[in-house]
């Protein structure tokens, strides 16, 4: 991995080159989509990005834990969490990104 992380400016730097919108509508826009889905997330709406993801809130019964230090059990209270599902899409890109970088970096093997 190449440890890169895609900020919220890096979002709207890619925005205001493709599109041509000027910086600051370009931030606002970033901004308006991510509330928006972080909006409709709280609501416990499901939002699906077609070719890229679904992000659903599920609720979780209580249930037995354990402390991995101590081996004590403790219960562990029932909540919401909301979970990423990528898009059959998604994968296949990341699947073909993987498999072309392996392939690049595969040694040759001189001829004998």
């Amino acid at each position: 991995m190449t440890g890169k992380t895609v900020t919220r400016a890096d979002l709207a730097e890619s925005v205001f080159r493709k599109v041509g919108l000027s910086r600051t509508e370009s931030a606002e826009l970033v901004e308006t989509v991510i509330d928006e889905i972080c909006n409709a997330i709280v609501r416990g709406e499901t939002v699906k990005l077609s070719s890229f993801a679904t992000f659903q809130v599920r609720s979780k019964n209580e249930r037995i834990g354990r402390n991995p230090k101590t081996g004590e059990e403790v219960p562990i209270s029932p909540r919401k969490v909301m979970t990423f599902k990528a898009s059959n899409v998604l994968k296949q890109r990341i699947l073909r990104s993987h498999l072309a970088r392996k392939a690049k970096q595969k040694p040759q093997n001189p001829a004998v």
